[in-house]
């Protein structure tokens, strides 16, 4: 709508529609001054990122990035939500996580939540780390069972953990109709955690008597997030989901229920990250490929996927651990705009063992704040229409479809997880991920990016450790290969009394050498190594002295380059002289006498620091 003032003469009437070409022929402009010299489309490309599974992020978008028909919320192909009214109503459904053993503390944690803005529980029940079957009813004492739906994540406990919920709705009087939830069975998701042989048959039994008796009930989770915390992309963690999903069909049509029926058993759960973009449109390409599968299978109506989205635990970082906050929020406010049905914040110190009960606090706040304060559900699909995210959303489909097919080849997900195929393809994924984590391309802030040495370490009861599983797929952390660096110089520390130390030769006057001063500080201090920069600036003839009452044992010479061509080799000699092991020079690689490494950005930094740390003798 054209907006006209009083006169009736348009605002942007003196503006004329620039051309996509006028914006490349500023852009190379920008770029020459930069050194790249490029020209039309080469200039857009330069400013392009590629991103995992291939998919490559513009620095424009435009109405000629079309992308197909997303339809309208809450009919097929549901891309723009399960639901007309998306979540205006009553906002998303806040699913707090529990894993407590003991029934009178996990009763404690639930009533607490219930109380304080969290509308369903996800409880862990039997084996090492969730509440006995026998304790469930102690758990849920107080709880009004009609009002807050219970998802159960089950492992190998099915049976027996499905006939006490049951038992507990009969119990307390709540009619068939008005019982919600999850019973949690997932064979297929369980032997991609364990190894174990998939056996669909108690998950089939209890979804037939979900159908006939309990309308609102679910019996499977189509849990996703075994693929993305073993290290898969997010096409990979959509293809795995949507091979599981068509195997549960398979194997409910097959016992006699309708692909109707069989559709509304299931319950999708997918990995929401703190990048909010590709978490959006992971959730909208989510439901346009179920949408597809039951429109294939003839029941078109039946495709609106159920979606729980989960922040992510790759994500979180164990050391300054109060930075998760910050991630989870952008993880929370991805999976609301992306239409998520039920969203659990995972707290913040998910990865250091049990939340506490501040952690939980935030956790669940940070859903309330999002609806409430910022009026996040108040709007459908608001990310809709973007020519961005359609097109993203677009693409990750198209990725995730060609990789559930190559699943479907192997003869489907139970023989793709046996034959080793999908954990081939989600350990390429992560392998190919390690190496942008090792050189900072992928920053993790708190961790890789400004760390913090004289943090205080946040610590927690230990979560109860899983049963032994055996040969299924492998957990991992973006912050894995910076916290075994930090564990490190933790044991030295305590040891010695002091972290190990590197001596930051700065050369010249501050505005020459802070910015290269500043990166190896940081560069350093993510491998637990405490940079000495007194006195500010050094030269040959005051180099020795200062490293000598550092207590480092390596250096690294900071400054621009000009001074390097100038000092670099002089004071790289007085160093050495003085007992330096070894001399780092904070730039691109040159040809400098005296110096042994240089640390440049986009440089190994795993690499580099373990083998400082090895040098330094720090086990």
């Amino acid at each position: 709508m054209t907006v006209l003032p009083a006169d009736g003469l348009s605002l942007a009437a003196e503006f004329p529609d620039p051309a996509h070409e006028q914006w490349q022929s500023l852009v190379e402009g920008v770029l020459r001054k930069s050194g790249k010299d490029v020209a039309g489309s080469a200039a857009e490309e330069a400013l392009s990122t590629t991103v995992e599974d291939g998919l490559i992020t513009r620095p424009l978008y435009t109405s000629r990035d079309d992308a197909p028909d997303a339809g309208f919320p809450g009919f097929a192909p549901f891309t723009r939500g399960s639901k007309a009214e998306g979540n205006v109503a009553n906002g998303w459904d806040v699913r707090q996580r529990h894993s407590l053993t003991d029934p009178a503390r996990l009763n404690e944690a639930v009533l607490a939540d219930l109380e304080n803005g969290v509308t369903s529980l996800w409880l862990t029940v039997g084996g090492a780390t969730g509440v006995p079957v026998s304790g469930l009813a102690r758990a849920l004492d107080g709880v009004y069972l009609d009002l807050a739906p219970v998802v159960l994540d089950v492992g190998g406990e099915l049976d027996s953990a499905a006939t006490e919920l049951l038992r507990l709705y009969e119990e307390r009087g709540v009619a068939p109709e008005s019982a919600r939830g999850n019973l949690g069975a997932d064979p297929l998701g369980r032997a991609a955690r364990s190894g174990s042989a998939p056996e669909p048959a108690a998950a089939v039994h209890w979804a037939e008597r979900c159908a006939k008796e309990y309308p609102r009930l679910r019996a499977l989770t189509v849990d996703a997030l075994p693929y993305h915390e073993a290290g898969g992309s997010a096409a990979q963690e959509l293809g795995s989901s949507l091979a599981t999903g068509v195997a549960y069909l398979r194997a409910l049509t097959g016992a006699g229920l309708s692909v109707e029926a069989a559709c509304a058993q299931l319950e999708f759960r997918y990995a929401a990250t703190a990048d909010q973009f590709l978490t959006i449109a992971k959730l909208r390409a989510a439901r346009r490929l179920w949408a597809r599968v039951a429109e294939v299978c003839g029941a078109a109506d039946a495709g609106a996927q159920r979606q729980h989205a989960v922040t992510s635990p790759v994500m979180m970082t164990r050391r300054d651990p109060w930075v998760n906050m910050l991630r989870t929020t952008l993880a929370c406010l991805g999976a609301g705009v992306g239409g998520a049905d039920s969203v659990t914040v995972l707290p913040f110190d998910h990865a250091l063992g049990l939340p506490d009960a501040f952690a939980r606090r935030i956790a669940r706040n940070t859903s309330t704040i999002l609806m409430e304060e910022s009026h996040l559900a108040r709007v459908i699909d608001p990310a809709g229409g973007s020519w961005y995210v359609e097109r993203l959303t677009t693409e990750l489909a198209d990725a995730a479809w060609a990789f559930f097919q190559e699943i479907e080849r192997a003869g489907g997900q139970a023989a793709a997880l046996g034959s080793g195929l999908i954990g081939e393809r989600l350990a390429a994924t992560w392998a190919a991920r390690s190496k942008d984590l090792a050189r900072r391309k992928e920053p993790v802030t708190g961790v890789s990016e400004f760390p913090h040495l004289a943090e205080r370490l946040v610590e927690r009861k230990a979560a109860p450790a899983a049963d032994g599983a055996s040969g299924g797929l492998p957990t991992v952390r973006r912050d894995e290969a910076f916290e075994a660096l930090r564990a490190r110089s933790d044991a030295h520390l305590a040891e010695t009394g002091r972290r190990p130390r590197v001596f930051l030769a700065a050369l010249g006057p501050a505005s020459a050498h802070t910015a290269r001063a500043t990166f190896a500080s940081n560069l350093f201090q993510a491998g637990g190594i405490e940079p000495v920069h007194d006195p500010a600036s050094v030269d040959a003839s005051t180099a020795a002295e200062a490293f000598a009452t550092s207590g480092a044992t390596v250096a690294c010479l900071c400054s621009g380059d000009a001074l390097y061509a100038e000092q670099a080799e002089a004071v790289a000699s007085a160093l050495r002289t003085a007992g330096a092991q070894r001399v780092f020079l904070a730039g691109r690689p040159a040809e400098y006498p005296g110096v042994d490494e240089y640390v440049f950005a986009g440089c190994d930094v795993v690499a580099v620091l373990s083998s400082v740390l090895d040098r330094m003798g720090v086990a």
